[in-house]
């Protein structure tokens, strides 16, 4: 495990040096000076002022002297410089980081448990009227866009019935502690997190039904039959725990992935996150803070990535690690 461990490891850094490189490119080359940008908010839009900022930022560099230095610094841990926030780009992501992780963190553990739940479920009465309910229902929320799902959501539990709040982290001005602060970003949280979280337990049910399915008219299942085990103990422990693999693979991929996927959502419902960062970075034309962000994001896909396949071990003792 310790040598599978070492070379995945080892592996993800290269693929990370890669995608740093590969940003760096895509992002010099979208329309946009961030000088320009920046004079402009100024107030300036005089020649000799704009080649001052650029001479301050490095940008008056060659693309391969601006290249070599930024992956200098990400090789040092150093992410940059923000040009609009005039902050250190790790500041500004560790500021922003924990919002966005416990938005995702509780969006994707209540559409895993949620999920596997109704999959579960829809398998076990497969062509009644309760599996047809939640087929119909994990249909529309995989095909409704989000946005919209974050819109109505406001508009019915906010606007209309006034049970959740709307915007925001928490309450401006209110200066909570303790119990009652905790109390208040769980409010805040019920309606980003539900939102993020519909559409992905939509998938992880369809996934978790279709699984299931297939593995109940295996033989191994026959043979838990005959044996007269109950069909409870069935379906949890044989026909469940191997249908999860497929899940456990799909969880995986898109774990990592939310993180750097709830722009929309953060700027949506005013969530203080690093999607909403990035965001405000790409209008700004901030290309270390875009890169700085890129580089997180990356990051925590390829850590996912390898907690998954550990995961699949305690899934299914039958897999082993491959050398």
């Amino acid at each position: 495990m310790i040598s599978f461990i070492a070379q995945r490891i080892a592996k993800a850094i290269v693929v990370l040096l890669a995608l740093v490189v590969l940003n760096f490119f895509l992002i010099r080359m979208a329309p946009g000076d961030p000088a320009v940008v920046m004079a402009g908010e100024a107030g300036a839009g005089d020649q000799l002022f704009i080649a001052q900022l650029r001479e301050k930022f490095g940008l008056d560099q060659p693309l391969p002297v601006q290249l070599f230095l930024y992956v200098k610094g990400i090789l040092s841990l150093d992410l940059g410089f923000s040009f609009r926030q005039q902050m250190p780009v790790s500041t500004l992501i560790l500021q922003r980081l924990p919002a966005t992780l416990l938005l995702t963190g509780t969006a994707f553990a209540i559409s895993l448990a949620f999920g596997i739940l109704f999959g579960a479920l829809a398998a076990r009465f497969a062509g009644t009227w309760a599996d047809t309910a939640i087929t119909v229902a994990a249909l529309i929320f995989y095909a409704t866009p989000l946005f919209w799902v974050a819109l109505m959501a406001i508009l019915l539990f906010s606007v209309t019935m006034d049970w959740l709040p709307s915007f925001g982290y928490e309450t401006v001005g209110a200066n909570y502690t303790g119990l009652a602060h905790v109390l208040d970003v769980a409010a805040h949280l019920i309606l980003p997190a539900t939102t993020i979280g519909l559409f992905f337990m939509a998938t992880y049910a369809r996934m978790t039904r279709a699984s299931m399915l297939e593995v109940v008219r295996l033989d191994f299942v026959k043979t838990a039959r005959a044996k007269g085990l109950s069909d409870t103990v069935i379906q949890r422990r044989h026909v469940l725990r191997n249908a999860l693999l497929p899940v456990v693979t799909l969880a995986g991929l898109q774990a990592g992935t939310l993180v750097g996927g709830a722009v929309l959502t953060e700027t949506v419902f005013a969530w203080p996150g690093i999607g909403r960062l990035m965001y405000e970075a790409l209008l700004q034309r901030d290309y270390n803070l875009l890169l700085g962000v890129f580089v997180v994001c990356s990051a925590m896909v390829l850590a996912f990535n390898l907690i998954t396949d550990l995961v699949y071990r305690s899934v299914d003792p039958r897999i082993e690690f491959a050398s």
